[in-house]
């Protein structure tokens, strides 16, 4: 990604930069490293500490808010999938709420003016996360479908129309996941840091406000990818009888 250089307030900061190391070849972006493994382990370690201390009599506030995630991916994915929910979806799709949720907030902590930056402004991070999303998405339609029910859908309702639905669907859709993510949490960097070259007597104002809105966004975005997630799930390996039987159990209740 190439490098874009603001200036402001005669002062002038570098957006797109990284510390960089190279390694085996390879150019690995070290601040998106330790803010990924920093992600990971407090999501790791949420998750342990509050597995250990579940309870059904008296449960904490943190495994009711994970109680809460859990019932609502849940819900989403009997709505969209019914019977035919491939297996670790819902796990999926809380990894990444929670991940994504926590990467994106560390741009909020005060490690940001050291250059800590969220992990998820990087494009290198979110596109793997994208391509994860989608080789499971298809592996899901293969196998729920088989070659020709998942592809065939290509040719509908015209099959002119084929080359056109497999760009949207292998290439279009899955870039623009990634790029919606990358592109709020990249933009609230950004402010940011232009923010940081305000005055002293004034600086305090800005930041709270924004870093408020900067929570807000986060968690925004953090909701919408792991419900495109789910959507993408659903178009993948939905089938008429699986609708139909979602919504005689939807009527039942």
């Amino acid at each position: 990604m190439s490098t874009a250089v603001l200036a402001a307030e005669g002062g002038e900061i570098s957006v797109g930069e990284h510390p960089q190391v190279e390694f085996l070849g390879l150019t690995l972006n070290i601040d998106t490293i330790i803010g990924t493994l920093i992600a990971a382990v407090i999501v790791c370690g949420v998750g342990l500490y509050m597995a250990r201390g579940a309870t059904k009599g008296r449960p904490t506030k943190l495994q009711l808010a994970f109680e809460a995630l859990v019932g609502w991916v849940q819900g989403q994915v009997r709505e969209g999938m019914g019977l035919h929910a491939p297996r670790g979806v819902v796990s999926l799709c809380v990894t990444l709420f929670a991940f994504i949720l926590v990467a994106n907030w560390l741009g909020a902590l005060p490690g940001h003016e050291l250059g800590l930056l969220p992990p998820t402004a990087d494009v290198n991070m979110v596109y793997p996360m994208m391509l994860v999303v989608i080789v499971w998405v298809n592996v899901a339609g293969f196998r729920a479908k088989g070659a020709k029910g998942y592809f065939g859908h290509l040719a509908e309702p015209y099959a002119f129309l084929a080359p056109f639905e497999a760009i949207t669907q292998y290439f279009a859709r899955p870039v623009s996941l990634a790029l919606r993510l990358w592109g709020n949490i990249f933009a609230g960097s950004i402010m940011i840091s232009l923010i940081a070259l305000l005055p002293a007597y004034i600086l305090w104002a800005p930041t709270a406000a924004w870093k408020l809105f900067e929570l807000f966004i986060g968690l925004l975005q953090a909701l919408i990818f792991s419900l495109l997630t789910i959507i993408y799930f659903s178009e993948a390996v939905s089938h008429e009888e699986g609708v139909e039987a979602t919504a005689k159990a939807h009527s039942a209740h």
